[in-house]
């Protein structure tokens, strides 16, 4: 299994599988584990209800009982229009199918709309956890807008037998106050009625993009986007990896004031190490306490190169897992499926290790 990683990793792959993180040290995470619902959770105000959604979660796939989660997500429909979306594989127009390759490809969860999921609910709802995903940015309005609107009620979700829901929040931008009182709403509800929750930590502002630099990948944005998500009370933050860094101090640039910074995050707490970048990220969900899963990202020439880099990055940053969609269903189920393997294998490689 990990000749097959390195093939993939190519040029990447020894600086990738034998860096040491010497920033924030893995002794002071809490890291996945079969043990992780009883070590962290059951010590919290979720009920026992969201601790056994989170245990089915955590118990189902081929990642069961490792403590890490490969999630489909698949609201692409929605976000970046059907159209767009669903062209290169137009199977995935039918809501079944995108259930069928989260079971064919082994995940822990199958994550989309209220009526995909809905759509199939009585079929499949107790086989696979469905994580209803409650609000969405639609690219119907002319000009397009980037705000995230309720598009369901926590209700139906539970109604349908969800595990769990999810929502966006553009942090950063204009309508990010309105957001995060809409989902912090509805995670209180969820946790109430026994879902888990999972946040996308999305940051969004046009400022954000400054001298060619885009920061909204950046680990010092992001990592905030991450911590206002956990203490809103996400059980799972979902994040883009960190590309850059320095968000903070470019938006501080020609005496504008932006945020507040600590120099010591740049220079003791990160490096430009992909790991180290990622780790920051982790250290803002509490040190792990909140599992953070990155995402797949868009599907490119690479697929499969790119997807286990990602795995690998966040698996030795001390992650949780991937959430990745378009580069497994905008494919043959079959090829889907192998992606989605592809990606568990190096949670399941013993030799890809904590950094």
């Amino acid at each position: 299994m990990i000749n097959q990683i390195e093939e993939y990793l190519g040029d990447d792959a020894k600086d990738l599988l034998t860096h040491e993180c010497k920033t924030i040290s893995k002794d002071r995470l809490h890291l996945p584990g079969s043990d992780f619902v009883d070590r962290i959770f059951a010590q919290t105000d979720r009920n026992q209800r969201v601790l056994n959604n989170l245990e089915w979660i955590l118990n189902t796939g081929r990642l069961a009982g490792t403590g890490y989660v490969s999630i489909l997500p698949v609201d692409q429909g929605i976000e970046h229009s059907a159209g767009a979306s669903f062209a290169k594989n137009p199977d995935y127009f039918d809501s079944e199918n995108i259930i069928k390759l989260a079971i064919e490809g082994g995940c822990n969860s199958v994550a989309s709309t209220l009526g995909v999921l809905g759509s199939n609910s009585r079929k499949y709802a107790h086989k696979i956890p469905f994580m209803v995903k409650v609000n969405h940015n639609q690219l119907l309005t002319y000009p397009n807008q980037a705000d995230q609107i309720m598009f369901s009620q926590v209700e139906q979700a539970f109604d349908m037998g969800a595990a769990a829901i999810g929502a966006t929040i553009y942090f950063g931008s204009p309508e990010s106050n309105r957001q995060i009182i809409e989902v912090s709403q509805a995670f209180y509800r969820a946790h109430e009625l026994g879902m888990a929750t999972v946040l996308w930590c999305y940051t969004r502002n046009d400022a954000f993009k400054k001298d060619g630099v885009d920061y909204h990948v950046s680990a010092d944005l992001t990592g905030q986007a991450n911590h206002l998500g956990v203490t809103i009370e996400a059980d799972i933050i979902k994040q883009k990896l960190p590309e850059n860094n320095g968000g903070y101090k470019a938006l501080n640039m020609g005496g504008s004031s932006y945020g507040k910074i600590d120099e010591r995050v740049y220079t003791e707490l990160t490096s430009d190490n992909p790991i180290d970048l990622t780790r920051y990220q982790i250290a803002n969900c509490y040190m792990g306490r909140q599992g953070l899963i990155n995402s797949g990202g868009a599907s490119g020439a690479n697929d499969f190169g790119d997807a286990v880099k990602t795995a690998v990055i966040n698996k030795r940053a001390g992650g949780m897992g991937l959430i990745s969609g378009r580069k497994a269903f905008q494919r043959p189920i079959d090829e889907g499926a192998k992606l989605l393997h592809t990606i568990q294998d190096v949670y399941l490689c013993d030799e890809v290790t904590v950094a």
